[in-house]
């Protein structure tokens, strides 16, 4: 048994997430959990249940191990600019093109707004907690076997099928989300975090890029209760093609230097 969940751990905790999630969601809207236990318990039993599973099949070296991308901070600086300002980039980029298209000045739509020091905190955590489960985890071990781009994608769709209840449910998450949009959008959440990590394996610059979307989400008017479905949308179409046109840049290059070295060689 322990040789068969050891052989398909990381398809066994991409089923498991979405799975548990809705009696988990479902107790919420009962009554049976307050809305503090509810907005940061939904990412602490991802975690809880990866680490019994580790446990079972790693022991506890698997449990240190899934937390080393966290302490790998000595990369280029330009991966930590690069997630720094991706977010927000893509946002303004959303709501100029928003301008453009109603012919209105571009100051009308764009507005940063502000939240408490406790809401901060709170992005923060869920980012680090989704950064070790979603991509320390899962887009790592899938990377082992299929490439960085694909492991992405697989996880962008059991990350997104593990939001719907919440989306469903309304609490903790941007209100009137479409689930269409949302499954683009985490398609190019997804794709990022795997096209940060496989360049850098820090942790840190993972959790700084998602750290900076749930901020870019709540500061800009984009989402859907202050910019409009649409905006949204547009939003995340912007975020996917965006990270789809760096991995395609990415392969020319790499493509490139591998024919130079061949000529080279030859």
């Amino acid at each position: 048994m322990r040789s068969f969940v050891k052989k398909y751990e990381v398809w066994i905790f991409l089923i498991l997430c979405p799975v548990v999630n809705v009696p988990f969601v479902q107790a919420r809207i009962e009554g049976f959990i307050s809305e503090s236990i509810y907005m940061t318990g939904r990412f602490c039993i991802l975690l809880f249940i990866l680490i019994c599973l580790l446990l079972y099949t790693r022991g506890l070296k698997g449990v240190i191990n899934l937390f080393k991308p966290m302490l790998t901070w000595r990369v280029h600086p330009k991966w930590y600019l690069l997630s720094l300002i991706f977010p927000s980039t893509i946002a303004l980029i959303t709501l100029v093109l928003k301008s453009t298209y109603y012919d209105v000045e571009v100051d009308a739509f764009i507005s940063i707004k502000t939240t408490t020091l406790r809401a901060y905190l709170a992005f923060f955590v869920w980012a680090f907690l989704g950064e070790v489960v979603w991509v320390s985890y899962c887009i790592r071990e899938l990377s082992k076997s299929i490439k960085p781009f694909y492991a992405g994608q697989i996880v962008a769709v059991f990350w997104t099928l593990w939001f719907i209840p919440v989306i469903l449910l309304g609490e903790g998450i941007l209100p009137e989300i479409p689930i269409v949009s949302a499954f683009i959008f985490m398609f190019g959440v997804a794709g990022m975090c795997a096209f940060i990590y496989s360049h850098t394996k820090s942790g840190i610059c993972v959790l700084l890029l998602q750290s900076m979307v749930n901020l870019t989400l709540v500061s800009f008017p984009i989402a859907p209760t202050n910019g409009g479905a649409p905006t949204y949308t547009t939003f995340g179409i912007i975020y996917f093609l965006t990270m789809l046109g760096l991995w395609g840049a990415d392969y020319l290059i790499k493509n490139n230097k591998k024919k130079k070295l061949q000529l080279k060689r030859s």
